[in-house]
Formats: structure tokens, sequence, C-alpha cells
């Protein structure tokens, strides 16, 4: 008997969500394409894993068995799947690097890189904003160049490679727009467009949340990507902060940058995990990014 692993991320999603419409949102699929596969797991195992109730999905006892199992096998799934995947990086003389923002950082570093391993190569991998640490908490990648504050810091080496100024983005229309710079107490009532919420510290730095206000900042949206972030600034759903040099890499004709006073800078690094400490391709890597932005070895 084969069970595939989209299974049990279905049987996990209803058994944690409670619900059959919860688990679909939480998944991006329909309702009775989550009911199909949870039907098609229990005729494969030979049991009923849910009553309906009023209020929901409850387990049975064979679902109770197996939900206590399931997010351990996906796990472990995953866990080998990219270790299968670095390995077959290495064998193939390719560093996996991920990013947060596109522009000169990512490119500049390649190149050093490729004439410090001219037999390597670097495939960078960028990483929506639900993920500040550009794939390195699922150990996607070997290495990536991010934004600070990275949430678990502590679970990763990290080195600041410079700073620079943030901006505010703003739609065309916004009256602010005209104006050369705009203080960050002129955006106290100003709804923001954010990262998601899960992204803690990431998220609040980007929304100035603890710099010289009292009240908590209003989300008007929530974006995982440049175009749906740009977009939603130009529909007028809120302002968003930005790195100084997003106004060449994420123009966009319907906002405009402009200049923040009263607002602390952005801080760029490069970071690695812990167990990359011997990986002299790692090492490599992160050389080639002091000397891409003039930063001296700690």
């Amino acid at each position: 008997m084969d069970v595939h692993t989209r299974l049990l991320r279905y049987f996990t999603a209803v058994a944690e969500e409670g619900g059959l419409t919860r688990a679909a949102e939480r998944l991006y699929v329909s309702q009775p394409a989550v009911t199909k596969q949870i039907h098609r797991l229990e005729d494969l195992l030979g049991a009923r894993l849910f009553d309906r109730t009023p209020t929901g999905m409850r387990l049975t006892a064979a679902g109770h068995a197996l939900a206590g199992r399931a997010p351990a096998l996906l796990a472990a799934w995953e866990e080998a799947a990219r270790d299968v995947r670095l390995a077959a990086d290495r064998e193939a003389r390719v560093l996996p690097v991920g990013f947060i923002a596109s522009g000169g950082p990512a490119s500049a570093v390649q190149a050093a890189f490729a004439r410090v391993r001219p037999d390597w190569r670097i495939e960078l991998r960028q990483a929506p904003w639900s993920d500040p640490t550009a794939g390195l908490a699922d150990r996607r990648v070997r290495a990536a160049l991010v934004l600070l504050p990275v949430p678990a810091r502590e679970d990763l080496r990290v080195e600041v490679l410079y700073t620079e100024p943030r901006s505010v983005v703003l739609a065309v229309g916004h009256p602010l727009a005209e104006r050369e710079v705009v203080r960050l107490e002129e955006l106290e009532d100003e709804p923001f467009v954010a990262a998601p919420e899960h992204t803690g510290a990431w998220r609040d730095h980007w929304l100035a949340a603890g710099e010289r206000t009292s009240r908590p900042r209003r989300v008007g949206a929530v974006a995982e990507h440049p175009d749906e972030w740009l977009n939603a600034i130009a529909a007028g759903l809120g302002v968003a902060l930005a790195p100084e040099s997003g106004a060449r890499y994420y123009a966009h004709p319907g906002v405009v940058y402009r200049p923040l006073a009263g607002v602390s800078p952005v801080q760029a690094g490069v970071a690695w995990l812990p167990e990359a400490d011997g990986d002299p391709v790692v090492a490599d890597f992160v050389e080639c990014c002091r000397e891409a932005f003039g930063t001296p070895a700690p």
C-alpha cells in the first residue's frame, strides 16, 4: 500500500483546522478536493478517520492514531527531500543561494564568486516575504542574502554587509507623493502594505512599528511577492517602506518612492547555516560578499 505525502498533508490540515473549509483555505484548494483526498486516504487505510459533527470534523480513534504520526512522517520526508536536493546540487557544483530583494547585491556577489570558483555556479532562489530567512529556515539553500532583522537569527550565522536608508512607497495620486521628503510622523494614520503577520520582527521593521509612535500601524493589505506588493500600493490599499535602492529594482507606473525622514536605515547581510561553517564553498561565497561590498572580515 502506497500513501502519497499529499494525502497526509490534506489529512493533517483537516485534523489541525478541525474543518474542511479552513483546511481548504490553508491548502489553497477547493473543499471538494480536500474531501476527495480524505476519502481516498480512508479507502487506502481501510478505516474511517473523521466523523462529521455540527461544528466540524472530529477525529475517530483511527484518526487520532494517524494524527500522532503524520506530522513526523511529513517532516522526515521533507528533510530527506531537502538533503537529496542539496547533495545533487553539490555533485553538480551548484551553490543554492536565497535572496529576498532583487538587484545589485545578488549580481555583484555572483560576479565575484565566478572569479573565485569558476567551476561552480550560484543558483539564486528568490524567497517570498513570508520567509525572511530566504530559504535557510527549511534548508532549501546553503546561504542567503537577507534584509535584517532576520527571525531566529540566533540559529543562523549573519554578517552585515551594508546599510542604506529606507524610503516610503506611495501611490502616484497620494497627497504625499509630490513631497521631496516625507516625515515618518506624516504616516501615522496611513494603512500599510505589510508582510505576513508570522514574520514578526521583520514585519514590524518594515512597518516602523517601534519608531516614534504610540499607535499601532494599520495594515491595509498583506503581500508576499513584489508584484502583489506594488499592485496593492498602486491601488491605494496602503503605503510601504522599502530600501532606498528599491526605486531602481521595483519600478511601477503607479507608485513613487520618496526619501523618508525620522526612520532608522535598513541593514543587508549574508547569512548561512551553522552546519555550513566548515564548507569551503560557502566560506568562499561569504568572502565574495565581503569583497563585493567592501566589508572587512570579522
